[in-house]
């Protein structure tokens, strides 16, 4: 399967589990990341409602098996994958505090190759620097406020470089 068929198959997959996709940006094809991992991606944006948000963890590993049943290997951080699936934001809830979510945003980047979270931080702590995920978050929500930085989707993605954006195109 191409990788957007693989993602509109993971997003039937959500509805199948009671998730409603209430908005959905385009397709982007974005550069791997990290650079050289593996061919480029296909990224979008769902917002998404249902009772299972009311607890991130269980969604979370919801998306985890999604991304299991379409050829994903939890291998390495960061390594080639068919489809990831992340949990950006739950609305301005910060998880599972802000002190921690502060820690984790402020990683330094050598320290962010080697180290993962061992619980689920939210908002998630990197979608500041992530052009393949401000762009087509712009899309679907361009107000959202990030709860410790203040600062709206559109704001963030104005302050990446312009290579970082123009890198990100629609399909």
């Amino acid at each position: 399967m191409f990788p957007a068929e693989i993602l509109r198959a993971a997003l039937a997959a959500l509805e199948v589990e009671g998730i409603t996709i209430s908005g959905l940006s385009r397709f982007w094809r974005t550069p791997c990341f990290p650079a050289g991992a593996g061919p480029d991606y296909v990224n979008a944006v769902a917002l998404v409602h249902g009772h299972v948000l009311q607890e991130p963890e269980k969604f979370l590993s919801i998306l985890h098996r999604i991304e299991a049943d379409h050829g994903r290997e939890r291998q390495s951080r960061w390594a080639g994958r068919t489809l990831d699936l992340d949990l950006i934001a739950l609305g301005d809830s910060v998880l599972p505090d802000g002190a921690t979510q502060d820690a984790w945003r402020d990683l330094p980047p050598g320290q962010q190759v080697s180290r993962a979270p061992d619980r689920l931080i939210l908002p998630h702590p990197r979608l500041q620097d992530r052009a393949f995920v401000l762009v087509p978050m712009a899309e679907v929500a361009p107000d959202w406020i990030h709860p410790r930085l203040g600062l709206s989707t559109r704001e963030m993605l104005a302050r990446l470089p312009e290579a970082d954006r123009a890198a990100v195109t629609p399909l």
